[in-house]
């Protein structure tokens, strides 16, 4: 399918611009004339290759920009705007070469062709998502998408606020371990080889400590070109076995089993998808497919599986409770929140508040993370130093007691 830009006149001799999909430019005329429109101009958006790579890499659009327009959106329709005057207003906002206003272009002119809000954004639902947009379309179809939009803010406004959190904790030990990195590779190919040629050439006594570190160095220097080979061919192989659905078990597996990390990864998972599962019931999706939406949502085969297995047994005429306790994968407090909220009815309330629950755990894990590596790195520091300064002036030392 390609896009077309065209400009058209209606019965009223008003002038529409718009964008279509179509096979061709003859297949998109007939679109616009079968609209009741007369078109004046038709161009075919450019497909150059490095168009292309230019979107792909660029043209992205974040958890944040998400969360503003769902803000935006409810505010706008909460305070009585109709849907289409809101998207155009929101539209006008945006730049013009960024992703969201073409997902507002479009949304917008589906919408005016008669389409729903969710058959705009469905178009966009990789980097929507199936959750929310299946929540559009669960609103608009019950009448309650004000209060839809505004459920969606809230729930995006606290995983923007969580992924911050967890990133900004992570920014120090990740700048400190990528410049121990290349202290050490820069020591090793340019400082060491220049200091052991000249005690060689002074025919001091290398002691153990330096002539390991004269083995690395003269490996580093003479295959520095198999780093950025394993590197890509570790890459690759990830890649590759990413394809094999066993292979993402056991990887997502093994991460959960990573001391500290892998708590973190768990609390961050049940934040998500059970924040997600209570969305999907408040908008009024039976539970059976928002079991289905939220093994989309979790990012762990694990879970994933979980997730499809618990709603084929509600299906089926399972208590969700048991569904949940008889996977082995969920800790007890879900399994007893769920319960509860099985039994009194109030299923997406108790979902919030173990998802809030588990928001404030991992929030602790990654403080407990940042405090537990700042002083890992701190010890692997003085240890590196503490070798490098053993290894370099012992050959001096040995020099001058020779002398």
């Amino acid at each position: 399918m390609t896009k077309f830009f065209y400009k058209a006149k209606d019965w009223s001799g008003k002038t529409i611009k718009g964008v279509l999909d179509s096979q061709d430019k003859k297949s998109a005329l007939e679109s616009i004339k079968g609209g009741g429109l007369v078109p004046l101009a038709i161009v075919a958006e450019s497909t150059s290759v490095f168009n292309d790579i230019y979107k792909k890499l660029f043209s992205k659009i974040s958890l944040k920009q998400i969360s503003n327009f769902t803000r935006q959106l409810s505010t706008m329709m909460n305070s009585g705007l109709a849907l289409t005057d809101a998207l155009s207003l929101l539209k006008n906002q945006t730049d013009k070469k960024s992703l969201m206003f073409e997902i507002l272009d479009y949304t917008l002119e589906t919408v005016q062709g008669g389409h729903s809000l969710a058959d705009g954004l469905g178009k966009y639902k990789k980097n929507f998502g199936e959750a929310f947009i299946a929540s559009i379309d669960a609103g608009e179809e019950g009448g309650v998408l004000e209060e839809v939009l505004t459920k969606l803010a809230d729930n995006l406004e606290k995983q923007n606020e969580f992924a911050s959190k967890v990133k900004g904790a992570m920014i120090y030990p990740v700048i400190v371990i990528i410049g121990m990195i290349a202290v050490v590779i820069i020591m090793m190919v340019f400082v060491i080889p220049k200091l052991m040629g000249l005690y060689t050439d002074f025919g001091a006594k290398m002691p153990a400590s330096t002539q390991l570190l004269m083995d690395i160095s003269g490996f580093m220097t003479k295959f520095w070109f198999l780093i950025p080979i394993l590197i890509i061919g570790g890459f690759m192989f990830f890649k590759i076995g990413n394809q094999n659905a066993n292979f993402r078990l056991k990887r997502d597996i093994f991460k959960l089993k990573i001391p500290i990390v892998g708590v973190l990864n768990q609390k961050t998972i049940l934040a998500t998808t059970i924040r997600t599962m209570s969305m999907l019931l408040s908008a009024g999706i039976p539970l059976v497919d928002a079991l289905k939406i939220v093994s989309s949502v979790a990012a762990n085969e694990l879970f994933r599986g979980a997730y499809l297995k618990i709603s084929e047994r509600v299906q089926k005429g399972f208590s969700i409770a048991n569904s949940f306790e008889e996977t082995g994968v969920f800790p007890v407090i879900i399994n007893q929140m769920v319960a509860t909220g099985e039994a009194t009815g109030k299923l997406d309330t108790v979902l919030l508040k173990v998802s809030d629950y588990f928001s404030a755990e991992a929030e602790q894990s990654v403080k407990s993370l940042t405090s537990a590596i700042e002083p890992i790195i701190m010890i692997l520091l003085g240890l590196g130093v503490a070798f490098l300064v053993v290894a370099v002036l012992m050959p001096i030392y040995n020099l001058t007691s020779s002398m």
